[in-house]
């Protein structure tokens, strides 16, 4: 899985970057298919938000969250990535199970 980090007006420190690597290596752990990886982190004023998007055989996968803390948006953020991944995961098992395969 190839991650790419960015910033806007943000300096991405390797303890965000160690932060963020380890909350994907949990999202890896549910669907190991996901081949890359873009994170976003942007500060506006007093809220920090931060976008990811999946790529995944068939698709992709977006999430976004914001929070006064990047920290806590990052945490934000990997729950919805997670859930999203569930749920597609589940579509693919029920397709595969309705077709008899």
């Amino acid at each position: 899985m190839q991650v790419n980090i960015s910033g806007h007006q943000l300096e991405v420190t390797d303890a965000l970057r160690t932060y963020i690597g380890e909350k994907l290596k949990r999202i890896e752990g549910h669907f190991d298919k996901i081949t890359n990886v873009q994170v976003i982190m942007t500060v506006e004023k007093l809220k920090q938000k931060i976008e990811a998007t999946l790529r995944i055989p068939g698709g992709e996968v977006v999430a976004n969250a914001e929070h006064s803390d990047m920290y806590a948006a990052i945490d934000d953020l990997t729950d919805k990535l997670d859930r999203q991944i569930k749920k597609h995961k589940e579509k693919q098992q029920s397709l595969l199970q309705g077709t008899g395969r």
